[in-house]
């Protein structure tokens, strides 16, 4: 279809380490689980509400994927350009089908950028030798707590 777009933009913390697999075809994939939280107050109590949303993250790019397995660890803040795509697979327990909906990383239209701790940018995109971009994430503050009202 003409005139179509499918592109994802997401800002959150992983959740957990990245889970890297090996696929059929010898190359590596890596699974990111990414959480994106919004907070507002309540109007009628003046408590402070959070609701916090799951993401499926899936990197096909070589290269991306070796950077992921050696600077991405649980907590990380990130920024992720990709595509949304929705699979259908088979449990093999119950032979239902089932759907998964991931955020696809891989070609030249997607990238993924580390935020926070140092001053370099930290971008990551899919560069033949993405490692010479790299900061340190252990220094990634938790603290999402701030007072910006979006």
């Amino acid at each position: 279809m003409a005139g179509s777009l499918n592109k994802v933009l997401l800002i959150g913390r992983l959740g957990a380490d990245p889970e890297i697999k090996q696929m059929v075809n010898g190359k590596s994939v890596a699974r990111l689980s990414l959480a994106t939280s919004q907070s507002w107050k309540d109007k009628n109590t003046g408590e402070k509400k959070e609701k916090t949303e799951w993401h499926r993250i899936v990197v096909f790019n070589e290269g991306l994927v070796n950077v992921v397995q050696q600077y991405l660890k649980k907590g990380a803040q990130i920024y992720v350009e990709g595509q949304i795509t929705t699979r259908k697979w088979k449990d093999e327990q119950s032979g239902q089908d089932k759907y998964s909906t991931e955020i696809v990383i891989q070609g030249y239209n997607s990238s993924l950028t580390m935020l926070g701790g140092g001053n370099s940018g930290g971008g990551i995109q899919n560069d033949p030798n993405p490692q010479n971009n790299m900061e340190d994430s252990s220094q990634v503050p938790n603290d999402m707590d701030d007072e910006i009202p979006f």
